[in-house]
């Protein structure tokens, strides 16, 4: 355990700053979820507006450094991907 005043207080801010950051990745996950079964599901528009929705999370993310910017890149363009991939084929299948 720290001894010294500062390092106390330094300890303190890292577990605040742990639990906040715990949440918003949590919220980056259940974006990337909601976005895939929206996609799943069929339901275009939803799917689209949940996609520009995860864009901004994942964004906001990687800005305040809880993912790295490269792991948002990359995880907003495989759902891109994967949400324009299934919508089309759920269209052609109709």
């Amino acid at each position: 355990m720290a001894t010294h005043k500062s390092a106390e207080k330094r300890h303190r801010q890292s577990l605040k700053r742990r639990d906040r950051n715990r949440v918003r990745r949590a919220a980056v996950r259940t974006a990337i979820k909601e976005t895939r079964l929206a996609a799943d599901s069929g339901d275009k528009t939803k799917a689209l507006e949940l996609l520009k929705s995860a864009e901004r999370i994942l964004s906001k993310s990687a800005g305040r450094k809880i993912i790295h910017p490269r792991s948002a890149s990359r995880h907003l363009s495989r759902l891109a991907a994967y949400v324009k991939k299934t919508l089309t084929a759920k269209s052609k299948a109709a």
